[in-house]
């Protein structure tokens, strides 16, 4: 789970999330041409916001920042394409030069151009140790990067990192605003400017994010003109909303989005993604630090029965940070579910049922607190039928809500629901999530996980381009996390989306744990077509 992604979820608890302005949600999708002529806008509900809208703090580092553009792109399929650079980057010297040439005549929303010094400062100032950006480790490989003339960049890395080109789909933000102001602080990081296909025009914090279309955009101006992000924590308000007509669609839980299934004005759409729900099991705590009851709570949970019941078969069971069907995925890793199993590893390694039946080992109760996010339907219902599952294995864990401020301080010792995954490249999530030496760094290695194997596989995955030795190194990772889970990994999720019949050009990507602002149908917004209002398709 990126520290970003976390982040982003501590914005949930806003107090002013439920209530939508009037500005954000009157007239929604007003039309160009009146009363049945196509929607030239449109207000989408999501759950979250981020932190900050700096690329230099972390904000569009994984792509669709609407504000920004990054060298490359993804298309539809994940697939690379270019974007501020004229074509995918040139790599030589054994796989540590990467060389791009740049787009001639793009300019930033203020009409000053862009040139390969912004991408320059870019890049420097997120590895400037004074930049509050949690990501920076995502950018290790790289030694120095140089502008070549206003039209080319050249990066050279330390170690020839396979995914690197992947890495330039960050955001780049404009020099000539950013570098004159604290990059921490500065108005850069809630007023900013781009080359993207949209302006930002306003944000109320807790409340709705707005967009208008940017009318010089390199790739043409946008046809749906305003786009609205209205911030939404509850999934039932969300859905009321929707059903109203105050929203043009919504991310949902897989309940509330099959009340629509028979709205012929609306569609819903589905994506695959990376995202799982997992429990940490802190190294420093007694209980969870024992790899006895780590590998008996691994089978003792019932992870189908999670995916029928709380995801409504939305999803598949996780066995770690990487999906069933990735390729990346190391076959033979899938646990099953074995009460009875859990039962005889915890009465080997001496943890024996008490009077209440909770089991004991030498004065100390196998008990521990599991802390999930304030308000996060979908973490507590996994976090109680996690609890249950570990109380017929003999362990007492105790369920409990708290602001992302209550359960930081916490988590050296306590367990927590926690969410993450990022698709692309195994390394994009599992080195923040497991490295030894990211414990303690923010929302990185929550679990304090210390395996010294799966240290040096990650480090072997992220140092070589080589096919075959990456695909051992990540395959030691799944298999060591079978030995000695430092984390209970219990569901991927699918995020479902409905979305007005309004529009040509909708669409999914495969997406990441961060979801509704970045990722959705409307990921493309840009690209989108109005059709008339009574033209929707059946």
């Amino acid at each position: 789970m990126t520290a970003r992604s976390t982040r982003n979820a501590a914005a949930t608890v806003l107090a002013g999330s439920l209530a939508l302005t009037a500005a954000a949600c009157s007239n929604p999708g007003s039309t160009a041409d009146g009363a049945g002529g196509p929607k030239d806008s449109a207000v989408v509900g999501i759950a979250y916001e981020p932190d900050s809208l700096s690329p230099l703090l972390g904000y569009g580092k994984d792509g669709n920042a609407k504000i920004f553009d990054g060298l490359l792109a993804f298309d539809a399929d994940m697939k690379l394409r270019p974007a501020l650079a004229r074509a995918l980057p040139r790599v030589s010297d054994g796989g540590l030069t990467y060389t791009y040439a740049l787009r001639k005549g793009v300019t930033f929303s203020d009409g000053a151009p862009f040139t390969a010094k912004d991408v320059v400062f870019t890049y420097r100032t997120i590895l400037d140790p004074r930049t509050n950006n949690p990501s920076r480790t995502e950018l290790d490989a790289l030694r120095s990067v140089e502008a070549v003339g206003d039209d080319t960049v050249v990066f050279r890395l330390k170690y020839p990192y396979a995914p690197f080109a992947r890495r330039t789909v960050h955001a780049i933000a404009p020099e000539h605003v950013a570098a004159k102001q604290d990059v921490n602080t500065g108005p850069f990081t809630t007023r900013p400017i781009g080359t993207g296909p949209y302006v930002l025009t306003d944000w109320s914090k807790g409340e709705k994010l707005s967009f208008k279309a940017n009318p010089a955009y390199w790739n043409g101006a946008p046809k749906i003109k305003k786009f609205t992000m209205a911030i939404i924590k509850d999934d039932d308000v969300r859905a009321t909303r929707l059903r109203a007509g105050d929203l043009d669609g919504a991310v949902l839980p897989p309940n509330l989005a099959a009340g629509f299934a028979t709205d012929r004005t609306k569609k819903t759409w589905t994506a695959k993604t990376y995202d799982y729900r997992t429990v940490t099991l802190p190294t420093h705590n007694p209980v969870t630090g024992d790899t006895a009851v780590r590998r008996a709570l691994d089978i003792a949970v019932d992870r189908r029965a999670m995916v029928d019941k709380i995801l409504e078969g939305a999803g598949k069971p996780a066995y770690g940070p990487v999906p069933t069907d990735s390729p990346w995925f190391a076959r033979g890793t899938e646990r099953r579910h074995d009460l009875a199993g859990a039962r005889k590893i915890l009465d080997e390694a001496g943890w024996k049922p008490g009077p209440d039946g909770v089991r004991v080992r030498n004065g100390v109760r196998a008990a521990f607190p599991l802390w999930y996010l304030s308000g996060d339907k979908l973490r507590q219902d996994h976090a109680l039928a996690y609890a249950s599952d570990a109380k017929k294995a003999g362990i007492d864990v105790t369920t409990q809500a708290g602001t992302w401020e209550v359960i930081e301080p916490r988590m050296k010792t306590d367990a927590v629901l926690a969410g993450g995954g990022s698709p692309g490249d195994p390394d994009f999530d599992q080195y923040l999530l497991l490295k030894s030496s990211l414990a303690g760094d923010g929302f990185n290695n929550m679990a304090w996980y210390d395996n010294k194997a799966v240290d040096r596989a990650l480090e072997d995955g992220r140092r070589t381009d080589d096919p075959a030795g990456r695909r051992a190194a990540y395959d030691t990772v799944q298999r060591e996390l079978v030995k000695n889970p430092g984390y209970t990994f219990l569901t991927h999720i699918d995020h479902l989306y409905v979305l007005n019949d309004s529009w040509d050009g909708p669409s999914t990507q495969t997406e990441p744990h961060d979801h509704g602002l970045a990722a959705g149908p409307w990921w493309n917004v840009e690209t989108w077509t109005p059709r008339s209002t009574g033209a929707a398709k059946k």
